[in-house]
């Protein structure tokens, strides 16, 4: 085959070839062209999500991860109480980068298959009055489940707890509106639904609480209330800057304006989804969550009940046809997971699909069907 590989993951994804072409040219850290590029970047997140009236924009080196860490040092008091929303692997690791910062956390376990309960957040809440912050997975790809954002952050509003989302791979696919929502931080990356590389993170911290964050990070590298002062006042980032990957988001975001915006990107990632269902569900394959909470970002899909399934071959079965599927981030069920994010339309998704079915025949598999008694958790 040709072409790369197509990335059916959370991130890395698929990139257009515009978008990697921009990458060919070198920039110079602290030249005005590579700053108004920062600038226009910084500009263009805003402007996703209405923000520019209530929100700054602050770009951190890294991974997403990095730039959760760095969201939480900077807004939450060193004396802070942070209560994290856990229905997954992603939750788990904010509770645990939030416990090794020392702040002190307590985790509310809503099992892998289930949303978060805003109903349950607001009992928590009414029962303890030290929790100052609460961390929330918008979209949770440890297994696909889409939360509530709007419902947990009116109930965030109402007992005028600050609310962090991590919004790494739902922002620019799924609606954010700062000016319906109220959220004291919001964390993407660069490598996710606004389909740029890998590289980059951004926090939009709400105007009132940035103000009052001076000092609370325990990091010098991810002090997101010095990295914003230091870019408003020079235009520059402290740091050397993943230069290439800034102007790869901004071509990224370019062609995501010509399409449309969010609503286009929704509308093609929610078809890719489909044709994902639909597809893999007539080799057999059934869907771990409920489609009532699954996001049309990524799918994590039950392993099939034949003895002779083994992911490893499964992988490089699919992977020799062109497309690099994920391992099942659960522990209790064996599954992997496809997404439906990236470069990519209908047609790579059915072709996927039939992928998949060649190395099913591949491994002597009949159907994806999982084992007696496994289905919907």
């Amino acid at each position: 085959m040709d072409r790369d590989k197509i990335l059916l993951t959370p991130g890395p994804l698929t990139t257009t070839l515009r978008t990697k072409l921009t990458m060919l040219r070198d920039w110079g850290s602290w030249d005005s062209e590579f700053n108004a590029v920062t600038a226009r970047v910084r500009k263009s997140l805003l402007d996703i999500i209405h923000g520019e009236d209530s929100h700054v924009v602050v770009p951190l080196q890294g991974s997403g991860t990095f730039s959760v860490e760095a969201a939480v040092a900077t807004i939450v008091p060193r004396d802070g109480h942070v209560l994290v929303l856990d229905n997954g692997a992603y939750c788990k690791r904010a509770a645990r980068l939030t416990s090794l910062m020392g702040r002190r956390c307590t985790v509310v376990d809503f099992g892998d298959h289930e949303a978060v309960s805003p109903a349950v957040l607001d009992e928590r809440l009414k029962a303890d009055a030290s929790v100052t912050h609460v961390i929330m997975i918008h979209c949770e790809t440890g297994a696909g489940v889409l939360n509530p954002l709007q419902a947990v952050s009116d109930v965030c509003a109402a007992h005028g707890k600050g609310l962090i989302v991590d919004a790494m791979s739902s922002f620019a696919a799924l609606p954010i509106d700062a000016r319906s929502l109220r959220f004291d931080a919001l964390i993407a990356a660069s490598g996710k639904c606004l389909e740029g590389v890998p590289g980059m993170g951004f926090v939009f911290i709400r105007r009132a609480v940035l103000d009052g964050c001076a000092g609370q990070s325990q990091s010098l590298a991810m002090d997101l209330h010095d990295q914003y002062t230091y870019m408003e006042k020079t235009g520059q980032w402290r740091f050397t800057p993943p230069t290439h990957v800034v102007v790869a988001l901004a071509e990224a975001i370019a062609q995501f304006e010509a399409e449309g915006g969010q609503p286009a990107r929704l509308a093609r990632y929610t078809a890719n989804y489909r044709a994902l269902i639909d597809g893999m569900g007539r080799l057999g394959f059934m869907p771990f969550l409920d489609p009532s909470i699954q996001a049309p970002i990524i799918v994590t899909f039950h392993a099939p009940g034949d003895a002779r399934y083994d992911f490893r071959r499964f992988y490089e079965a699919t992977k020799a046809r062109g497309f690099i599927l994920y391992p099942g981030k659960l522990t209790q069920v064996e599954t992997f997971r496809v997404g439906c994010i990236g470069a990519i339309g209908q047609v790579e998704m059915e072709q996927a699909v039939h992928a998949v079915a060649l190395a099913l025949r591949d491994m002597g598999i009949a159907t994806g069907a999982p084992a007696p008694g496994r289905g919907n958790a």
